[in-house]
């Protein structure tokens, strides 16, 4: 039995971080991903070589925010391994049926001159909306970038500036109350109270539901914060594509001594006397882990279908029946679309310009539209009568992802993992067949087209991958990239359960990672780094200690806040 000091379950760019640090603090690390391409949900892939050679796609994530927001990228000097992330500026823009628009620049001012050419009222709100959710932001950043449960790890995070910020939010019990009630209420209410202007709110709201529920929910108000993100630290895309994150920790961990081996499909963790000791494959080759096994997975397939229930029932008695009936999914996830262009798409009804494509595009026509798109889903209905999406052209902001002159084209467009009333059809009982995944996205090209009526015939080839191969494709349950949903009750102390919040289990040795563990889904490697913190708190107590005070000092003088 081959052994390792660490094994990793699933090379996504979590546990590739993840990997990383532990590698950097001199233990050996073996990695082991089902598919034979590294990288998870942040891969980008030549996924149609005959009929679009040349082009590269991302199969999921694209738009990076949240990495900018922790020290992932400088602590492991990620730009000596080839990464480059070029940022977005203009961020957004939102086409109205009104012929209205939302047009976001970096720059809250330049934003807010945009606003103004429709609406002066909603313009001079947006600039404070801004400067709320950016405090918000930097009270809260501290929390991201540590393990949830670790009061000290947490408090060791706050500079003067993120202390002065949740000061000016919290300062008096009624602030602090209202900050609490802003938390609990819904991007919708919030939206509400801020704007008058469905130009305004539409994409605002769009953005928020990104966390994968519909705007009226409650406990997911700090999706507003999605837009801010967008100003201050900015958003970005490593150049070549999201898979470019991903090669440079490969080269990181490989030049590390680190192992990373595809096609290993990993059936059983390995326990014995209570700890995780290795685990075996597909197959039946077994490795060995004499400190750790570390999962990339959600928690539901590792406990329900990866650990003996005898061992976990050992353990934890309680733990099974939690994980099954406990962790919610609410049966949202995305169709994805991905095409071959041979010009990018035409606004000519908003006058157009290229630099609308600069960022991410949202087909979001009114608060309401965004709604039926999730609640529909939800309820098993796809809601393709009337599309709401999300789409990128990612070539414009970098060309050398497609041959010359031209372009790939993104879309997210959400809908039912499981169809009502189709089950036991399709893909995996879902409902979902081919002949039905290309009507859905013919309607969702359609849509795009009253605003870009040039896209149908820019296509040249297209790629549609339904919720049910996603899931498949990424092992992602009811195919939920997130692992779980991100309301408040799943956030924070609460991911996945209370009980293994801070990545650590009740199987000695055992620990999780993920996008199923705080801070949640996202490309952000804050999961990664900071499971990898707590294995080394474990490990050698004393020293990471000296490591994280050393750290805590340089957080005050630095701050991703300064970055451009």
């Amino acid at each position: 039995m081959q052994a390792y000091d660490v094994i990793i379950i699933g090379a996504g760019h979590n546990g590739l971080v993840c990997a990383s640090y532990l590698l950097k603090a001199g233990y050996s690390v073996l990695l082991l991903e089902k598919r034979s391409v590294p990288g998870g949900a942040a891969t980008t892939e030549e996924v149609m070589p005959e009929e679009a050679p040349g082009y590269k796609f991302n199969l999921c994530a694209i738009d990076h925010e949240f990495i900018h927001l922790g020290p992932v990228v400088e602590e492991l000097e990620l730009e000596k391994y080839g990464l480059e992330y070029l940022f977005c500026d203009p961020v957004t823009f939102c086409p109205h049926p009104d012929g209205t628009y939302f047009f976001a620049h970096k720059s809250v001012e330049k934003t807010c001159a945009e606003i103004a050419r429709f609406n002066e009222r909603d313009a001079k709100k947006y600039a404070e909306f801004s400067d709320y959710w950016e405090r918000v932001i930097k009270g809260i950043t501290p929390v991201f970038n540590a393990p949830p449960k670790s009061i000290f790890d947490i408090a060791g995070n706050y500079g003067l500036k993120n202390i002065q910020d949740l000061l000016s939010l919290m300062g008096g019990v009624d602030k602090a109350l209202d900050l609490i009630r802003t938390m609990l209420t819904s991007p919708e209410d919030i939206l509400n109270e801020w704007f008058d202007s469905e130009f305004v709110k539409a994409p605002l709201a769009r953005l928020a539901a990104e966390l994968g529920a519909p705007p009226s929910q409650k406990t997911i108000a700090i999706g507003a914060m999605m837009m801010a993100l967008r100003h201050n630290p900015g958003m970005a895309r490593p150049r070549g594509g999201t898979g470019a994150l991903v090669q440079a920790l490969l080269k990181l961990v490989k030049s590390k001594g680190g192992v990373v081996l595809t096609d290993q499909h990993v059936e059983q963790v390995l326990v014995d006397d209570g700890r995780a000791v290795g685990v075996r494959v597909a197959g039946g080759k077994e490795y060995r882990a004499n400190k750790g096994v570390i999962s990339n997975i959600d928690a539901r397939r590792l406990f329900l279908q990866m650990v003996d229930p005898a061992d976990l029932d050992s353990a934890d008695p309680n733990l099974r029946d939690r994980v099954e009936r406990r962790i919610v999914n609410n049966n949202e996830t995305i169709l994805k679309i991905d095409c071959a262009l041979s010009e990018i798409p035409r606004f000519e009804g908003f006058d157009h310009k290229d630099e609308y494509l600069i960022g991410s595009v949202l087909i979001a026509d009114s608060v309401a539209h965004v709604e039926e798109s999730h609640s529909l889903a939800t309820m098993g209905q796809i809601p393709d009568s009337n599309p709401s999406m999300y789409l990128d052209v990612p070539t414009v902001l970098d060309p050398s992802m497609a041959p010359d002159g031209k372009h790939t084209l993104w879309i997210e467009f959400f809908a039912p993992y499981q169809i009502a009333g189709a089950e036991g059809t399709g893909l995996k009982g879902t409902g979902w067949t081919d002949e039905l995944k290309n009507k859905v996205a013919d309607r969702v090209i359609d849509k795009l087209a009253d605003y870009a009526p040039n896209v149908k015939n820019a296509i040249t080839a297209r790629r549609v991958e339904s919720p049910a191969e996603l899931g498949e494709r990424l092992g992602a349950y009811k195919g939920n990239y997130y692992h779980i949903d991100m309301t408040l009750d799943q956030m924070v102390f609460f991911r996945p359960l209370p009980e293994i919040a801070n990545y650590k289990t009740p199987i000695d040795n055992l620990y999780l990672t993920g996008a199923g563990t705080h801070p949640g889904g996202s490309i952000s490697g804050m999961p990664g780094r900071n499971c990898a913190r707590v294995f080394l708190n474990t490990e050698q107590p004393i020293a990471q200690k000296v490591k994280e005070a050393g750290n805590a000092l340089k957080s005050l003088l630095t701050s991703p806040f300064n970055r451009t």
